[in-house]
């Protein structure tokens, strides 16, 4: 059974790749000075995959009004 538009939450569908590209770990590899031209583009070792935590915007403000009123005293 299929989720209506209106149930879904646009953030949740994004998912983390957890492998990169060819391509796309060459030109990491390449920025870390570690491949260069002329190397094999087999045989490449592993990159690992930058994680991106979603940080709450609630709460951190929450922390800034008690920081403030821990300030005023």
């Amino acid at each position: 059974m299929t989720m209506d538009k209106s149930l879904r939450i646009r953030k949740a569908l994004v998912k983390v790749r957890s492998v990169f590209t060819r391509a796309e770990r060459i030109k990491r590899l390449q920025q870390l000075e570690e491949f260069k031209e002329g190397d094999s583009p087999l045989g490449l070792r592993k990159v690992r995959v930058p994680k991106i935590s979603m940080k709450k915007k609630k709460k951190k403000a929450k922390e800034e009004a008690t920081g403030d009123q821990a300030a005023k005293k």
